[in-house]
């Protein structure tokens, strides 16, 4: 047997991206190629690639055990599910590296330093040790608010929130991309209507509507409201989510989300968030639109819409 990458990912509980970050950097496995030039991987590499998983989540790093045999591999993983660690002195166990807060000081750290390299190798670690949750709330979502507050304090340049945000849009597109909902569920339209141009909240709303089951179409930025709903009405979507971070104070943003609100079915919930969102809440109370002030939020109104289907 031979797997696609979104069906190894799913498999091993990674991520697309720590999977080739692993394969690239640290030649922890070299899947074979299809006459298309797609990875092809086997069963072995599917056993590798979980018990590496396994072992990064107990705290080991994948520099140091990349290399070892699967055997080698599975003796650890077997020592720590039986409560009784082995570690050697080239295969270290340390717990509290794997800890969010560490990893959001190390991502901050690698953006100031405008160290690319290490900023991707802290998100394929935190995309290993963390649930997919836990990942938004407790790195992505912090570590953008951190780097808009030192950019406004001038204690960074556009450099680095422009390296931050390409790092992060990559990581978030293969998380998008490596869901795969079923034909019957419910669809959303995830997008940044037109004036907001920043994307890194609509991607991570599409992220947290495709883990929780939902069929998304995501649209990008900047889009007018005649766009957004003629999508919903050709995918049948249950829902249209927003993401508002910049301006808060647009003026032609009132009128685009009310002739959104006039071109979707009365059966279509419109669900608004992002920095800016609440600034414009006579606007979205008007047009009957849900204000969404976090990413808990979303998952919990995301599963009462689906209880209503």
């Amino acid at each position: 047997m031979t797997y696609s990458m979104k069906v190894v990912a799913r498999k091993a509980g990674l991520t697309p991206h720590a999977i080739r970050v692993w394969e690239k950097r640290y030649g922890a496995i070299s899947p074979a190629r299809t006459t298309t030039n797609r990875r092809s991987y086997s069963d072995e590499d599917v056993r590798r690639l979980i018990l590496l998983a396994k072992a990064t989540r107990a705290g080991y790093s994948i520099g140091r055990i990349a290399q070892l045999s699967t055997e080698r591999l599975a003796s650890i993983v077997r020592a720590e599910e039986a409560g009784a660690p082995e570690p050697t002195r080239d295969v270290q166990a340390n717990p509290s590296s794997s800890g969010s807060e560490v990893q959001l000081e190390e991502a901050l750290a690698a953006v100031q330093s405008m160290d690319a390299a290490s900023l991707e190798r802290v998100f394929a670690r935190a995309s290993v040790t963390l649930s997919l949750p836990a990942l938004f709330d407790q790195l992505v979502v912090p570590l953008m608010v951190r780097l808009g507050d030192l950019w406004r304090e001038g204690k960074l340049r556009v450099a680095h929130e422009h390296m931050a945000t390409s790092m992060v849009r990559t990581i978030l597109g293969d998380l998008l991309r490596g869901t795969d909902a079923a034909d019957t569920a419910p669809g959303i339209i995830v997008a940044a209507p037109a004036g907001q141009a920043h994307e890194i909240g609509a991607l991570m709303v599409a992220a947290t509507a495709a883990s929780e089951g939902w069929r998304v179409t995501y649209l990008g930025p900047n889009l007018p409201a005649e766009e957004i709903a003629g999508a919903a009405e050709q995918t049948h979507a249950r829902a249209v989510a927003l993401s508002i971070v910049y301006p808060s104070d647009d003026a032609r943003l009132p009128s685009e989300i009310d002739r959104l609100r006039r071109y979707l079915s009365d059966e279509v919930a419109l669900l608004v968030g992002g920095r800016s969102a609440g600034t414009y809440s006579a606007t979205l109370d008007a047009s009957r639109a849900v204000l969404i002030p976090d990413l808990p939020a979303l998952r919990i109104q995301l599963e009462r819409l689906r209880a209503l289907a």
